[in-house]
């Protein structure tokens, strides 16, 4: 048994809405009056009002502090990386505060730390400047989860489970950074033009156990994975010279649409659940019609969907913490005649990957 005691999540103090960061962008990819119009009319339908990132640049037309005046030469994967390593531990740490939310929490008895991210890497890594940071026992068992994008935090929360599975008094910490803005891509490709109106940077952090807190926990009961070979072209992840780049085509949407419905009915048939028997919905918003065909295949509502809509509209897609942050939403409104009441929730990446995964409402 295992059961999610606490959620935290945090984001970078820089926020700006869809239209400033759209002029930035325009004027970084030097794009033409067509070229304009179409990266505005992508931002405009995206469902996205705000997103937040480490670089001030993205709110600024001109004394930028991180991109060249000219925006050439274009910042190296180094040096987005080393951005990378000077933010990372303080969001994180901001993340894990929000989560434990006492000054006094006991770091010494934390006995696993999983450290979830796909947009930076350095070693020595982030895991163990966590462990200094934080005072955790110098023993604790660390795992890193790297370049698994969207669903990652679902592989956390899978390798959490099994730990408290084989140890009844495991703690884990899980925490998932993320800097999707540090890979900012310039050319005007169909690519690029949707992956610079939708990703954003924020963290997330969980505490998974082996016995509940009193109060509400959720409890997961069931995962289950799929993988749609059709979508490989579709979506991807790779390391290039000026940052990492995104593969993400509008196709995406067709392919979980094509999906969902076996996923889902995979998952509850372990427990001999139905979709009647869900009361909230905790879906990963990879975008506006990705939420919007696992309504139309699901037979939601867009009200049942309203926390992936709301996250997606205030921070936009920031990889692996976003369905955390949904996650968060409908775990601060439950009481206590949510007890024994399902969450059901899905995330999507490379692959192309659909995960899922079934938790009940727990009180002790």
């Amino acid at each position: 048994m295992s059961y999610i005691t606490a959620i935290g999540t945090a984001v970078p103090e820089n926020r700006f809405s869809q239209e400033v960061i759209a002029g930035f962008m325009t004027k970084a990819m030097n794009l033409g009056a067509d070229e304009s119009r179409k990266l505005r009319t992508i931002f405009k339908s995206s469902g996205i009002g705000w997103r937040h990132s480490v670089l001030a640049d993205y709110g600024k037309t001109e004394n930028f502090s991180f991109y060249p005046e000219t925006f050439n030469p274009f910042p190296s994967t180094e040096e987005r990386l080393h951005v990378y390593r000077n933010h990372a531990v303080e969001l994180s740490i901001k993340a894990i505060t929000d989560c434990v939310g006492d000054t006094t929490f006991d770091y010494k008895t934390i006995t696993h730390l999983i450290v979830v991210s796909c947009t930076g890497m350095y070693a020595p890594g982030l895991d163990i400047d966590l462990v200094k940071q934080l005072g955790l026992r110098q023993n604790v068992n660390r795992l890193c989860i790297n370049f698994m994008g969207c669903y990652a935090a679902f592989n956390a929360i899978k390798a959490a489970h099994a730990f408290c599975a084989s140890e009844q008094r495991a703690r884990v910490l899980i925490v998932c950074t993320e800097m999707c803005s540090l890979h900012f891509q310039k050319q005007p490709t169909e690519d690029n033009l949707l992956a610079n109106a939708l990703f954003a940077d924020g963290a997330a952090a969980l505490l998974v156990e082996g016995q509940p807190r009193a109060g509400l926990n959720l409890e997961p009961e069931a995962f289950h994975n799929a993988l749609a070979y059709n979508g490989t072209e579709h979506m991807a992840w790779s390391i290039g010279n000026l940052g990492f780049e995104m593969k993400l085509s509008t196709y995406v949407p067709d392919i979980i649409k094509n999906g969902i419905k076996s996923l889902t009915e995979n998952l509850l048939a372990q427990l001999q659940k139905n979709l009647s028997d869900i009361k909230y919905f905790a879906i990963h918003p990879g975008g506006k019609r990705i939420l919007e065909v696992i309504e139309e295949q699901l037979s939601m509502t867009a009200a049942q969907n309203s926390h992936a809509y709301e996250v997606l509209q205030h921070y936009g897609n920031m990889s692996s913490p976003t369905v955390l942050f949904v996650l968060k939403k409908i775990y601060d409104q439950l009481t206590d005649a949510d007890k024994g009441a399902r969450i059901l929730s899905f995330a999507f990446g490379p692959g192309l990957t659909m995960e899922s995964m079934l938790l009940n409402v727990s009180k002790a």
